[in-house]
């Protein structure tokens, strides 16, 4: 049995603690903060509950596999999953409107024929078969295995099947989510369906690589689910599973250092000046606060490294609390897609002085009363991707994007002025201070190609007896990529390097 520190409790640290519980060690977690979750939060008011960080669950099949693999109960059992249907509701920037179904290929063809014209649907279609190529190519290396040692040719080689496109005598193939969208959709609305969903994970479709197509296709293969009482409700799911298997929790612990000894990583030393000793050390923080906390470099020279991974994006979320039912056949999930999409994206890049204009909002409507605090009222969260770097502490800034979610919010939301009861807003800022991200930025998922910057920092370091878990790790943000690196983690350590991931 070794004794195993476990720094933070996000959703893959946590998943790694259940699983080495089972495994027969002794595991302790150190969380800064006085809860358990990482950015899966919940804000509660006048009776009204919000989720303020994922709202929606994909590939729920990581936490089944969860579940089953420590203990009797199984994820239904302990919450109550919802499938989402229609998936969303989408609403472009010319005034049309389409309902997606949820993982329905034919249903989402005919919805988008009849909505955009006919061969919309059909073209969506075919990319989504090329997606399910780019998705069967990529699945293990960048989800079920750890990375592996010569992740170039993760790097190098872009798996997605472009057809070839015809351009002044030329023969071109898309290597880019944009080029995607121009090339194959041949639709504005297509291709704003297509970038948004890349954007959602603070990726710029101008520049990541085509084999980003996976994201779309996961959540049209596997579903989209909702966990009824909000999404805390699995992350408290999750700590209870590691609390049943004796795993330890900590609170109010900041980990300040991580000892060495005989060159390896040997505990934890808090900010209160007490020290644990530990045979291994599991940390899910972002690189550079890893950095720190060893005073070493842990990646070998040429290795992905810190300064690779995610641009400077973060999520703007505005709480509402409304007055009056929510009206029958509501969407869940509406997206209204911004008016200007390029001018969206260069200010998220460089946002200089310059206020935003529009951005893609996400209206999040669930149908729960956990979360709110009776039938005549109503609960809904805002958010778009901002640049994390948009002056947040300017008061006019955060007022005026404020007002924008709400303005684009008016197409989701029937008499939403008149229905509001109060808002309330949460900047990158709230994020940072909740998970000590820097500058409350969310981690994207591992993506093949791109030459290796869209791929994360492996799960083993050069220190041994360290290992990196969560969002800021393989194989990288997100409730499905975190709880898998929770998975990859605990079978380096029980398995030894030769882990291989599962079967």
């Amino acid at each position: 049995m070794a004794r195993i520190a476990v720094i933070g409790a996000g959703m893959g640290a946590m998943a790694a603690a259940a699983r080495l519980a089972v495994a027969g060690h002794r595991v302790t977690v150190y969380e800064q903060t006085e809860t358990y979750g990482g950015a899966v939060r919940r804000v509660e008011r006048d009776g009204f509950a919000f989720d303020t960080g994922p709202g929606l669950l994909p590939l729920p099949a990581v936490y089944r596999d969860l579940f089953v693999k420590t203990g009797k109960e199984t994820l239904e059992d302990v919450v109550e999953l919802v499938q989402v249907d229609p998936a969303a509701r989408h609403v472009f920037a010319d005034g049309t409107e389409v309902s997606l179904p949820n993982a329905s290929r034919a249903g989402v063809v005919a919805a988008l024929d009849e909505a955009l014209g006919a061969g919309a649907g059909q073209r969506w279609g075919d990319f989504l078969v090329r997606a399910r190529e780019t998705w069967d190519r990529t699945r293990r290396p960048l989800l079920e295995e750890p990375l592996w040692p010569d992740w170039r040719v993760l790097a190098e080689r872009e798996p997605y099947p472009a057809v070839p496109h015809k351009r002044l005598l030329r023969t071109r193939r898309a290597r880019t989510l944009r080029e995607i969208g121009s090339w194959e959709l041949r639709d504005e609305r297509l291709a704003a369906l297509l970038e948004t969903q890349v954007l959602a994970y603070g990726l710029d479709p101008r520049t990541v690589p085509a084999s980003a197509a996976v994201l779309p296709y996961m959540e049209h293969a596997f579903g989209t689910w909702y966990v009824r009482g909000g999404m805390r409700e699995l992350a408290r799911a999750v700590y209870e599973r590691c609390v049943r298997r004796k795993v330890e929790f900590v609170f109010g612990a900041e980990v300040i250092r991580i000892p060495q000894k005989d060159g390896r990583a040997a505990g934890v030393e808090l900010a209160d000046g007490t020290a644990a000793g530990a045979d291994h050390v599991v940390a899910d923080v972002d690189p550079v606060r890893l950095r720190a906390l060893t005073d070493r470099p842990l990646d070998e020279e040429g290795d992905v490294r810190a300064d690779t991974v995610s641009p400077p994006f973060a999520r703007f979320t505005v709480l509402l609390a409304l007055r009056g039912e929510r009206e029958a056949g509501a969407a869940h999930r509406t997206v209204v897609h911004a008016p200007d999409f390029e001018s969206e994206l260069d200010l998220l890049v460089a946002p200089g002085g310059e206020r935003p204009g529009r951005p893609t909002v996400t209206v999040l409507r669930p149908d729960d009363p956990a979360l709110r605090p009776d039938g005549a009222h109503e609960s809904a969260v805002l958010s778009a991707v901002m640049s994390a770097e948009a002056g947040w502490e300017d008061e006019a800034v955060v007022r005026h994007c404020a007002d924008l979610l709400l303005e684009a919010a008016g197409s989701a939301v029937p008499g939403l002025r008149e229905r509001l009861l109060w808002h309330e807003v949460r900047t990158p800022a709230h994020t940072q201070a909740e998970t000590g991200a820097r500058h409350g930025a969310v981690p994207a998922p591992a993506l093949a190609a791109g030459g290796g910057r869209f791929l994360h920092p492996a799960n083993i370091t050069r220190l041994p007896g360290l290992y990196r878990v969560g969002g800021w790790s393989h194989p990288g943000g997100g409730l499905p990529h975190a709880g898998m690196s929770g998975a990859l983690v605990a079978g380096l350590i029980v398995e030894g390097p030769e882990f291989r991931g599962s079967q």
